[in-house]
């Protein structure tokens, strides 16, 4: 069964079209990362999928359930993380969570164990009895996560979750979106910072001007746009021998012969990481530094698009 199911979707705001046509499916347990400029039709398709947009064209399921015909019901299979934190200025944490609790009709005698549950899942037990507008933004997105788990949905709409946040916040948001992921659930995580989705998901999508780009592992799309991966070496002796027979390697695009360092440019799927360390080990050279650049979703980013939005 698929998670998410859109056919065909589109959004129009007036006479102004947001989302063009639309088709996006994600199977049960995957993290797909949705990626584009602001304006390029994210929020838009992420509302229709949370039942917060009811006047669109197409088709969307989520869980088999149709978010025209019943909302009520996939309602109870989500969770959605806007990207904006509303005003709960005299509540503390304890308290917003079990107002959103009872929102969701858990059974009081269940209320206090799965409000614990959720905030040790997003860290924050600590801050239970903290005033909600006295968190960090980071807090407060953790805290945004933890509502929406109260209810064990399927399936998490993410949008933005990561705006706004320092460095530290977002390595946290980042591992407690592991550790969902871990928990099986399915997840649409919109964003424009894209190398974190890139460590983060199992496939994306890019969208821009209302259309999908393209969709696909990362991997497939690296290979697709022939992005080059560069792998980073140090040896003990570094000789012209050497740097001539990793030319001649099958597979390698470009070496760069640098003072201090090799570095060796390839393209995915054309050779492994693991077989140029091997090749340059079987030379009889002492390696002291092996280390491959983490790809840039960014480069793939501006190579799929230019800049426009809907």
């Amino acid at each position: 069964m698929l998670a998410v199911d859109v056919q065909n979707l589109r959004v129009k705001y007036g006479r102004f079209e947001a989302v063009k046509g639309i088709t996006l499916q994600i199977p049960l347990g995957e993290v797909f990362g949705f990626i584009g400029p602001n304006g390029a039709g994210k929020s838009s398709t992420i509302r229709v999928l949370a039942t917060l947009q009811p006047e669109f064209e197409g088709e969307a399921y989520i869980t088999g359930l149709n978010v025209r015909s019943k909302p009520q019901m996939v309602r109870e299979k989500i969770g959605y993380v806007p990207d904006f934190f509303g005003v709960y200025e005299d509540l503390t944490a304890r308290e917003y969570l079990h107002f959103f609790a009872a929102a969701y009709r858990l059974p009081i005698s269940k209320r206090k164990s799965v409000v614990d549950d959720v905030l040790q899942l997003t860290d924050l037990t600590h801050k239970i009895d903290s005033a909600v507008d006295s968190l960090s933004r980071g807090m407060k997105q953790r805290l945004s996560l933890a509502r929406v788990l109260l209810h064990d949905p399927a399936v998490l709409l993410l949008d933005e979750p990561a705006s706004g946040l320092d460095p530290r916040a977002r390595i946290e948001m980042r591992e407690l979106l592991k550790a969902l992921k871990e928990m099986g659930k399915t997840i649409l995580i919109s964003s424009h910072i894209l190398h974190e989705l890139a460590q983060l998901c199992t496939r994306i999508g890019i969208i821009e001007a209302g259309k999908m780009v393209t969709q696909g592992s990362v991997a497939e799309i690296y290979r697709e746009l022939g992005v080059l991966k560069i792998v980073h070496v140090q040896v003990a002796h570094q000789t012209p021998e050497l740097i001539a027979s990793l030319k001649g390697l099958r597979g390698i695009s470009h070496v760069d012969d640098q003072a201090d360092r090799i570095s060796i440019r390839f393209e995915e799927g054309s050779i492994e990481v693991e077989d140029i360390h091997d090749f340059i080990h079987n030379q009889g050279v002492r390696i002291r530094m092996f280390q491959p650049e983490v790809m840039d979703m960014e480069t793939a980013f501006m190579k799929l698009t230019e800049g426009q939005t809907a």
